[in-house]
């Protein structure tokens, strides 16, 4: 069996599944967690429906604090959840801290394509005031924490299937604006070709956190095994979601130090490879830097639980600058 970096240290269970969920769920998995205010704060997709009968039904987000990181205390009610005429869902969040407002990156399917979106959480998590939304087809945003250059940044994937073969082939870009509404300067980050262990698609995962050495980045890759067959609720799941890990330039984050060769995050536990949704699936979304070095990165497994391992910042930074 694919087995994680070494570096990488697991929990023994998921830090949220369905069964810590006080509504209606059927799938928790795929959160953005950050560090606000002293406390720690994700907000997870929920997939509801009936589990037992492989229905899902539709989704919301939820809301949940922690004083450690681990052990989650999650709200009554769900937190954040849009259904217009034009937008029909939105999930995969990431939450960033910026000038000690908390800002939330979210995917949405509508009726005109997949579009990504910005906006900041109420003071009393009461809601998200939506800023921005994109042009189909974008999504997987991450905020970078701090502004460089004067402007906001922001790591995106946009997916031009038919300038880039009529099939998947998508890739980590970059831009930047000054108010959060317009964007523009985009460049290319990473492509998967640069991705030993990609051959569909890479994209953003976790925000990025500040090192010296740079901006620590996880990314989410993609490998398409065809004929693979049936690996969760589907009629056959073809894909195999790996995470890695990168390195870019505090001043030019286009810019790509170094990347790590080989997976960060494999599923290689059983909790994240039974009962799955769609198997063999690993998907960070935020990811916390200490005081004391150690990082947290939390992920979504299998489309179905929420998980977390940690490593030294030391031993993720040496990783990306491997020869």
């Amino acid at each position: 069996m694919e087995k994680s970096n070494p570096v990488i240290k697991k929990l023994d269970k998921p830090v949220l599944t369905r069964h810590d969920i006080p509504y209606r769920t059927a799938l928790t998995f795929n959160a953005g967690v950050c560090k606000f205010r002293g406390r720690y704060v994700m907000v997870f997709r929920n997939d509801y429906g009936d589990f037992d009968a492989r229905k899902l039904e539709g989704t919301d987000n939820g809301l949940a604090f922690s004083d450690d990181g681990i052990k989650w205390d999650v709200s009554p009610k769900p937190f954040f959840h849009v259904e217009t005429d034009e937008i029909k869902r939105v999930y995969d969040t990431r939450l960033t801290v910026i000038e000690d407002t908390l800002y939330v990156c979210f995917a949405c399917d509508t009726r005109h394509g997949l579009r990504g979106g910005v906006g900041k959480v109420k003071e009393d998590f009461s809601g998200v005031e939506i800023i921005s939304l994109s042009a189909p087809d974008n999504r997987n945003m991450a905020l970078f924490p701090e502004k460089i250059n004067g402007n906001f940044v922001m790591l995106e994937r946009p997916m031009p299937v038919y300038s880039r073969g009529g099939k998947d082939t998508f890739d980590i870009w970059v831009c930047d604006s000054p108010d959060l509404v317009y964007w523009g300067n985009h460049k290319l980050v990473a492509g998967v070709e640069d991705v030993p262990f990609a051959d569909d698609k890479i994209g953003p995962a976790a925000p990025p956190v500040k090192t010296k050495e740079g901006w620590l980045t996880t990314f989410h890759a993609v490998e398409l095994t065809p004929g693979r067959g049936k690996h969760g609720w589907e009629n056959k799941w073809e894909k195999t979601y790996r995470a890695g890990i990168m390195l870019l330039d505090l001043e030019d984050p286009s810019k790509v130090r170094g990347i790590c060769k080989e997976p960060l995050i494999v599923c290689d536990r059983d909790y994240e490879l039974e009962d799955g949704f769609r198997q063999d699936a690993i998907f960070p979304g935020g990811m916390i830097l200490e005081d004391s070095g150690e990082v947290k990165i939390y992920y979504g497994a299998s489309d179905t639980v929420e998980c977390m391992c940690t490593a030294d910042v030391g031993d993720l930074i040496s990783l990306c600058l491997k020869p």
